[in-house]
């Protein structure tokens, strides 16, 4: 009798320990190395072995001289040269630094696409309390729902030191954001033929309730990304808006609302999410291809390939502050504006969950290191050929500070089409004080539509 209360009590306390440790993201012993070899974000601080990838030093967290647009400034390293001139003919020699999408494209286009490599430059930082927030969420903060939903993470990266696919892409979902944005934007679509038309331009405010300064773990309620716009032309189109609230609920990952101003009615618009073709870019996208990828992650399993060392667009501030014709070129964008540099990403690939559906049942990710920014995405079809690839242009605004993003370039390669989604070219972006999230609503658009 007294063998098996004490078998039963070991078995006790071997549940309570293992339900102790599965609470916990890493070790204290692991998360101090954000304090040592890791950058405060995750980050290895060092630089590779031929020193083409620095050492992070901090980022970039001063102001910079010269024109701005908005709170993004426009010439972030003056007078800097290409190191190397990527094309066609040249590109076996960086087939490994290259993702497959990028080698499609030098292909393709073999007399106009090449990529420009600058020397590298790790810009990302991030508030002191970002900073804080992520040393505590390393410890903290885990995935539930088989990966498909978190818990006891707040205002930092959750997985600073990630184990598993799914972590990464939360880290990219909860990436360090201002609290409150405002911008203009376009989407612009490129033709089979070349042609480059207006889908829509837009008036957009966005937020990020899990980086609210005055919230914690407890405070949140789990929903990371909110945003309203409406659109101002084309004609036919103006007066449309568009509302989406993100959550970390499985149950019900996302709210929309659409108003048309044809109908005068606000209503649910519950199929603006994942493989839904993206109607504000006149369905040259889908809808979770906004961004590089937005919104829920059931539809796939999310599995860690590694780390490793990848020319990406990066530090794009000229280019997303360009004017719309010097930004783009036939059939892509401009090579002359769009930088490259070789950093570390981690690379993550996706595979069709079972019993789940999506138009693009394979994708691979490449997220920067420093920022956890998605910067690549590679789509195959069914019979596992490449059919899409997107190009994300980070840039960076000190005044935040952090390496931020928002235009994607999404490349149909069977149709030789082209969407750049929500693109700043002749826009603003300025960060701003929040607004109540009562602004976030389908009731706030309809009452303004009404007045």
């Amino acid at each position: 009798m007294h063998s098996n209360k004490t078998l039963f009590k070991a078995s006790l306390l071997c549940a309570v320990l293992g339900a102790s440790l599965a609470h916990a993201a890493v070790t204290q012993d692991e998360a101090n190395s954000l304090k040592t070899t890791l950058t405060p974000l995750g980050a290895e601080k060092a630089g590779n072995k031929d020193g083409s990838i620095p050492a992070w030093t901090g980022g970039m967290t001063q102001a910079v001289a010269g024109a701005k647009v908005g709170d993004i400034p426009v010439t972030l390293f003056p007078n800097e040269k290409p190191v190397a001139q990527i094309n066609a003919k040249s590109m076996a020699a960086y087939a490994d630094k290259l993702s497959e999408g990028t080698q499609v494209l030098l292909k393709k286009y073999p007399d106009s696409f090449r990529v420009d490599l600058y020397p590298t430059h790790r810009t990302a930082a991030a508030p002191q309390y970002v900073y804080d927030n992520t040393l505590k969420n390393a410890t903290r903060c885990k995935t539930k729902d088989a990966g498909n939903s978190v818990e006891n993470c707040f205002g930092g990266v959750p997985f600073p030191i990630p184990k598993d696919g799914s972590e990464v892409i939360w880290n990219y979902h909860l990436r360090v954001e201002a609290e409150s944005i405002e911008l203009g934007f376009k989407n612009i679509v490129g033709t089979a033929d070349g042609a480059r038309t207006l889908a829509t331009r837009n008036d957009e405010s966005f937020q990020f309730p899990y980086y609210y300064k005055d919230g914690s773990p407890e405070k949140w309620s789990g929903e990371y990304f909110i945003q309203r716009f409406s659109t101002t032309a084309p004609p036919f189109k103006a007066g449309e808006s568009l509302v989406i609230r993100d959550s970390i609920d499985t149950k019900n990952p996302r709210n929309a609302w659409q108003y048309l101003v044809g109908q005068r009615r606000v209503r649910r618009a519950p199929t603006v999410a994942y493989d839904t073709p993206d109607f504000v870019a006149s369905g040259a996208n889908y809808f979770d291809e906004v961004q590089g990828f937005l919104g829920a992650v059931d539809r796939y399993q999310w599995k860690l390939i590694g780390k490793q060392e990848m020319i990406i667009p990066y530090n794009n501030n000229a280019l997303v502050t360009a004017k719309v014709d010097e930004a783009f070129s036939k059939s892509h964008l401009n090579p002359d504006k769009l930088r490259w540099e070789l950093h570390r990403v981690w690379v993550v690939e996706a595979n069709l969950a079972p019993g789940k559906r999506h138009a693009v049942p394979k994708r691979r990710f490449y997220f920067d290191e420093d920022s956890w920014v998605l910067v690549l995405m590679d789509g195959y079809d069914a019979e596992g050929k490449l059919w899409r690839t997107s190009q994300v242009t980070p840039f960076v605004v000190p005044s935040l500070p952090g390496v931020l993003m928002k235009p994607v370039t999404v490349f149909n390669l069977q149709a030789n089409t082209m969407s750049t989604v929500q693109a700043l070219n002749e826009e603003t972006y300025r960060v701003v004080k929040r607004k109540p999230e009562s602004y976030f609503t389908g009731d706030a658009v309809a009452d303004e539509a009404s007045r």
